[in-house]
């Protein structure tokens, strides 16, 4: 039996190999498009993933209030500042619970990890609480911060 086995397990072994071969043009074919199309999606897949493994979502630096006379501030801007990890979050802002959108009066600034809300032509109607809320994936997390305008006694 012991000097069968090889025999046996030769055919064995070859026609795999042989099975193999053929189709290989094909195969390499099909092979080169899938680690392709794999190496143009990544950004979008496992790098999410693995950044949600391996990234805590948080702020390196929270906002901080700003504190302005409505002497000084009417007609200048404040800025809010914070430094966020990953540079792939999301980061939103809002003012007082509700979202803030874009416009000539707000303007958000994402530099890589540096997020900025920058309120242009401060009035004393700006004055509230401002929220950056930072989302990736499924988390959340936020920094709050307020704009104090203090009228002239």
């Amino acid at each position: 039996s012991e000097a069968k086995t090889p025999k046996e397990e030769t055919p064995k072994g070859l026609s795999p190999v042989k099975a193999k071969k053929t189709p290989s043009p094909a195969d390499a074919e099909r092979r080169k498009l899938r680690p392709g199309s794999g190496g143009e999606k990544p950004p979008e897949e496992p790098p999410f993933t693995y950044q949600l493994k391996a990234v805590p979502l948080k702020f390196v630096k929270e906002m901080k209030d700003i504190v302005l006379t409505e002497a000084e501030s009417v007609g200048s801007s404040a800025i809010f500042e914070v430094l966020i990890s990953p540079s792939t979050a999301i980061t939103s802002w809002m003012k007082d619970g509700s979202n803030i959108r874009e416009s000539p009066k707000h303007k958000f600034i994402a530099d890589g990890k540096d997020r900025k809300l920058h309120i242009i032509d401060v009035q004393l109607s700006d004055a509230g609480e401002y929220t950056c809320v930072l989302r990736l994936g499924n988390k959340e997390k936020t920094s709050t911060a307020k704009l104090i305008v203090e009228g002239i006694p």
